[in-house]
Order: C-alpha cells, then structure tokens, then sequence
C-alpha cells in the first residue's frame, strides 16, 4: 500500500511528483523518495520519516528535470531507515525504481545475484528487483524488453516504476497484482498508485491491468502484455472532486476500506507462502514452537475478536491451549504465565495504550512477546520481540474492517507454520494453503450481493435491538458484526452463543427486535434453526448469513445472505464479516450517521 508518482513533460517533475506524493501520504508514510535526471545521472533524494523529511531534502527549484519518480513508503520488508527508503538503484547505477509490493522469491534471488557479484545496500526486495533489471539490462537491450524479461523472473504481487540514465525520455511501468494507475495530458503523461494524485493535472485516466506494461513519454503512452503484444486501451474521465478521489470514488472511507479486503488478503499472503509451505521463519526459530506449552493473546476492540478466531485455531488445529485477554483486564487479573509461554498482542496501530501497559507487564516477567500490529514503526511494532506485519495499508475510518481480516488471516498463517514444524498429524495444510489462497475471489464474489445487503439494511434501519448470534466461530464472528453496528449506526445490540438465548436474552424479544445469525457451520444450522423459530415466535425478525449450498436457512429466516464456502470453518465464517461489514455501513448511512469518524470514538486508543 506504498505511494508511487511519476512524471514526464515540461514542468518541474521533481515538484510535480512531490506534490503526488502529499496527495498519496495516507497510502505510505514511514519514508520517502525521489529520483530524477540531473546533468545526465539519476539522482535519487530519500528519507526516513514523514514526507516533510524529504521536502526539507529537496532542491526547493534549484534543480529542475522533466522526468521524475517518487514513492512513500509503507514498509514490509527492511524496516523505515533512509537505505530502506525507495527508489533504489540497479548494481550499475543505470536505472532506478520504486515499487509497491512484495516480491516472494528476492532471497533465492539475492543469493544467485550477490555470488555474481551484486552488493546490497539496503534489506528491501525491492533492490533485489532493481538489480535483477539491471542485469538484464547490461545486456544491452532496451529498457522495457530488460523490464519485461526480469519481471518473468519475480514471483508475487507487485507494481514497479522503472527509469534509467541511458534512456532519459521515458518511464515504464508494470502491474502485476498491485494497483498503478497512468494519467494522460497534453505533451506530458504521469503515473501514481491511486487516481488523486493525478487530478491537478489530468482527468483523463487509466486503471492499468493486471499483466500489462507501459511505456511513457513525453508524447504518449503505449501499453504492451508481459510478452510484448500490444494493448489497446481506453482511458476514462474522473469527474470526482479531490476528497472523493481519495476514497477511490466511494462515499466513504469505511465502504473503500471494505472493498479493498480482497487486495488486502493478497497482500497479507504475498511472501508467506511458497508452494503449499508457510514462510514465517524470521518470527521464531523452530525450536520455540516446539517448546512453547500456552499462547496468550491481549488485544482490545475489533483485535480482541480477531484473537477469539486465533484460539479456536491455535486450540482445534494444534491442541495448544490459548487465552485471549482483554487489553485493559490483563494487568488486574494476575495472569498465569509461564518461561514457556508465547504472549502475541495484537493491535492495528501498535500504539494501543492498554495493550503497550500488558506488554510491559510481560517484559518484566521475561515472557517472549510477538506483536502483530498493521504500522511497522508503532511502539509495539518496536518493543515486541518478534513482529507480523499484517500489511493490510493505512485504515482511515475509525470503525476497523480491513484490518479484521488481516490480523485473522496473519494468526491463520503462524498456526500452519507452528503445525508444519510440530508435524501436527492431521491437519491438511495444503487444503487450508488453498482455501486461503483462494479468499480474495470469494470476498469479491460476495460484493456481488451488495444490492441485496443494502435493501435488507433498509428493512432493519429502525430495529431499536439487534441481536448477533452464532454458535462455534460464527459465534466469534457475531461479535464483531455486533460492534460494528454500534460502533456506526448507533444501534444497542446484544451479542452471545445463539445456545445461551434461552439463560436470559430471549426475554429482550419483541416486535421490532431483529436478529442476525451466523450460520454458515453447517454441522450447527439445525440448532440454529431452533433458536430462529424461538425468536420468530416472539415477534422477532431474523437475518441469516449462511453458506451457498445451504438450503435451510432460506426456509427459516425472514433474509437469507450466502457466502461463498472453503473447506475450513473459520474461513468461512471469516467470509461472514463482509456482509456484517456492509449491513452496519448501509445502516448507518439510512440512518444519516457520521461514518468514518462515530461520535465519541478514536482510531486509536492512546490513553487507558
């Protein structure tokens, strides 16, 4: 979720492209760069911190050149120091490039390239890509054949901005998996990862596809498949206003942050599976998760239920037993820890005030720590022993979503690289390898639906009490749809196990209460279908959310959504949240509630 900007024509690129970048920022901001022609050399200025680093860098227009490329950085691999800092250099200093990404293979990559003598300067795969270019392109070949013969060579989900001192008048580009977008003006053309960058200079664009570079100019852009066949291409014209822009053309950050989970699930995976086999070996060596005896998870809010899902695996998958603490609790409930124990806190800012309190705690008690967290320079990011990175991009509403499924997904994964190492019989790795690889078609199958989800919201928008009800993970899952509706739409819910209805809930129903029922454990409908009948019976109105070759729920709820189904429960009640998601949005826009910022709440919580 890195910014890129690039620009060629008349004007003052370097300007021009660090005013992309301001308008890029929430995409990246730990470093940033610029690389630009200068007496015949590329010249690249480049800084850790906020892009009021880089400004204070820049020539301030002593310096003029009419073509440049920039990036902002949000980083996964290399942590935020200026080497790590994009662009960066092939071998021979004849081209630069800046990228968003990742690139699986690079270490198998940097090992061939330094025994040909290459020498990094930085812990990014982005150089190991500058210098598989730049091989290629010592061979003499134009620089978009020796693009397009490198990039066969790369394996994962990237987009990369190429320019290079030999070929001062263009700028080639290449999507594969990860968002560029090409602007189209009159004698100058330009590029960013996201359209409103581009709109103080043009309204004409081009959302580029996956598998295709393109070669700009001063004069035009032509755009070719990875094999060099060309591409015919059909610009649009953007008439959004510059804060739509920045939300992707949605009314809000929430619903942009909803949509962009599929790109978020690859994003989370990219690098961390290779083949059937789960990489995770920079957290821990092996033989800590051979010795650990208990995992303890402390987190707050939507990471709390994140962390729910993470027991069931830890506890279903690897018989490993697993206690999931409240943030705020962890400190007053003298927890039992022991020299063998694995403490994993999970906050998506990494600066949760409670959940850096529970981490001193563990310090002090000498427990190892892993934080997972989505901004690599937070103070948990910083403080834990080990850290995930769940890489799922800035997220600007204040009610999470992106990062739900992120931090589930991230614990899915480290639970299959504990069972490969602990050789755990049983537990069908390749099955689940597939299913996860196969999310980000499934969560884009369910928007499909969105039409629907929205007329349901228009029935349930006056429900003056919303039950959340599951059993199993869906269960888990109903917490976090319940806040959500709270969190946005300002509608008192009651959430539990479907099974403890009957211990005192069911008094609390009435005409005008709905209830919405996970149900997409298909060894647990029929007893769901129970606990519907008892709430219909009441007067209530029930909506279900099931899998697609389920039939009963249809025949038992007021509603019915599907989702697409996995082999693996917790995937599919994982699914479950986007129409949780959308419902709680749709419900708050009917009802004319402030979306991204709910009254009284905070991103992220700083103070206990």
């Amino acid at each position: 979720m890195c910014g890129i900007a690039g620009y060629i024509g008349p004007r003052n690129a370097i300007e021009v492209v660090y005013d992309q970048l301001k308008r890029l920022e929430y995409r990246g901001y730990d470093s940033a760069g610029i690389a630009f022609l200068d007496g015949g050399e590329i010249r690249i200025i480049k800084k850790a911190g906020k892009l009021s680093e880089l400004r204070n860098a820049l020539p301030n227009g002593s310096v003029s050149a009419n073509l440049a490329i920039g990036h902002s950085r949000w980083a996964t691999h290399g942590g935020p120091t200026d080497e790590n800092a994009h662009p960066h250099y092939d071998q021979f200093d004849q081209v630069a490039i800046i990228h968003n990404g990742i690139i699986e293979n690079y270490l198998d990559l940097k090992e061939s390239l330094s025994h040909k003598g290459s020498v990094f300067v930085s812990d990014t795969d982005t150089e190991v890509a500058a210098h598989v270019i730049g091989q290629e392109y010592a061979t003499g070949v134009p620089l978009e054949e020796a693009v397009r013969r490198a990039i066969k060579q790369l394996r994962g989900a990237y987009s990369l901005v190429v320019v290079s001192k030999r070929e001062p008048n263009k700028i080639i580009a290449v999507r594969h998996a990860s968002p560029l977008v090409i602007g189209l003006g009159d004698g100058e053309n330009m590029l960013a990862s996201d359209i409103p960058a581009l709109l103080p200079y043009t309204r004409s664009v081009y959302v580029m596809d996956d598998h295709q570079l393109a070669v700009l100019t001063e004069g035009g852009v032509a755009i070719t498949d990875f094999d060099g066949k060309p591409v015919d291409f059909a610009p649009m014209h953007v008439d959004w206003d510059a804060e739509s822009a920045e939300k992707g053309g949605y009314a809000h950050f929430m619903l942009k942050e909803i949509h962009d989970q599929p790109q978020v699930v690859r994003q989370c995976l990219a690098g961390r599976i290779d083949g059937n086999e789960i990489r995770l070996d920079h957290v821990f060596g092996d033989n800590v998760w051979i010795d650990i005896d208990r995992v303890s998870i402390i987190a707050c809010g939507t990471s709390y239920h994140a962390g729910l899902m993470a027991k069931y695996m830890f506890e279903t998958l690897l018989r490993l037993p697993t206690d999931v603490f409240y943030s705020s609790e962890f400190r007053y409930g003298d927890p039992v820890l022991s020299p063998k124990s694995l403490a994993i806190l999970v906050s998506q800012s990494g600066e949760t005030a409670d959940t850096l309190a529970a981490l001193k705690l563990l310090q002090d008690r000498r427990v190892r720590t892993l934080g997972i967290v989505n901004v690599i320079g937070s103070s948990i990011a910083r403080q834990c022993d080990r850290t995930i990175v769940t890489q799922a991009g800035p997220e600007i509403s204040v009610a999470s979503t992106k990062a739900y499924t992120a931090q589930v997904l991230c614990m899915a994964l480290l639970c299959l690289h504990i069972a490969q190492v602990r050789e755990m019989p049983g537990v069908r790795i390749e099955q689940f390898v597939r299913d996860l690889r196969s999310l980000d078609t499934l969560i884009e199958q369910i928007f499909e639906q969105e039409a629907k989800i929205f007329a349901i919201a228009d029935k349930i928008k006056n429900a003056k009490l919303m039950f959340f009800l599951g059993r199993g993970t869906d269960a888990l899952v109903a917490l976090e749809g319940a806040l959500k509706m709270k969190e946005v739409a300002y509608v008192a819910t009651q959430e539990s196990p479907a099974g403890e209805m009957k211990h005192g809930p069911l008094a609390l129903i009435e005409p005008g209460v709905v209830a919405v029922v996970g149900a997409t454990d298909a060894t647990m409908r029929e007893k769901l279908a129970s606990n519907i009948k008892e709430i219909q019976a009441r007067g209530g109105k029930v909506v279900a959310i099931t899998t697609e070759e389920d039939t009963l729920m249809a025949r038992t709820a007021d509603d019915t959504l599907v989702v697409p189904r996995t082999h693996q429960p917790v995937l599919n009640a994982l699914l479950s949240i986007v129409p949780l998601q959308l419902l709680a949005y749709e419900t708050a826009r009917l009802n004319g509630c402030e979306i991204d910022q709910p009254r009284n709440l905070a991103k992220s919580v700083t103070v206990e």
